[in-house]
């Protein structure tokens, strides 16, 4: 699908993590897009012309700017999170209610940064948690949905005040042997998801469509 240069509005949850950050900084450069609204829990440092910023609860989450498409990018960890609870307070409830408003306000196509592994069948609570999410976003009754599931990311969390995750370490160290490894198991750049996803999210005409995190290396 082709779109006119500056025809589109974007808007994205989560912005100040990992992956949100490129995923931001894409949208804005991307001519497509005329204006963009982020919604987070905190300030951003970014700015931009084509950007506002709006500071919301994601447990109260009010009436959403009018977008065309929406990116998400909300996630946390079991252990950062505290419990199983919060856990899914994040990559669960506040997704959705982003996903839900967004649809709501008119959007018509989304992207969601999932996980690799992601079934509402796996007996692993994580996996479980981001495939009932996926199911869930997929009934929302957008026209185009894309989920994208990379594998470890390869990232500096240090940068963004967030703490490390020793699986996203010991990546890093394994992206030297790359070669070695199947794609869909490699670590990926959160650039390269970024990129990938926003592409997709632009081109997907109708349905749900899911990146594996092999088809995201080459973005």
């Amino acid at each position: 699908m082709q779109e006119r240069t500056g025809e589109r509005v974007a808007l994205i949850a989560g912005a100040t993590g990992l992956v949100g950050r490129e995923i931001l900084a894409t949208i804005l450069a991307d001519e497509t897009y005329a204006a963009v609204h982020s919604v987070a829990r905190r300030a951003l440092a970014t700015s931009h012309p084509k950007l506002s910023c709006h500071s919301v609860d994601f447990a109260a989450l009010p009436a959403l700017p009018a977008a065309d498409d929406v990116y998400i990018a909300l996630g946390t960890t079991i252990k950062v999170a505290g419990s199983q609870q919060a856990f899914r307070a994040v990559d669960f409830d506040a997704v959705l209610a982003v996903a839900a408003a967004a649809r709501s306000s008119g959007a018509s196509r989304l992207g969601i940064v999932s996980a690799m592994g992601a079934s509402e069948r796996s007996r692993v609570f994580y996996n479980r948690i981001k495939g009932e999410m996926e199911q869930a976003a997929s009934r929302l009754g957008f026209d185009a949905v894309v989920f994208a599931r990379p594998s470890l990311l390869a990232g500096d969390r240090d940068a963004l005040g967030q703490p490390g995750r020793s699986g996203e370490k010991l990546a890093l160290i394994a992206m030297r042997f790359g070669a070695l490894i199947p794609a869909n198991y490699r670590a990926i750049e959160a650039g390269r998801v970024a990129r990938a996803l926003v592409r997709a999210v632009k081109s997907t005409e109708t349905g749900a469509r899911i990146l594996l995190s092999g088809e995201m290396q080459a973005s």
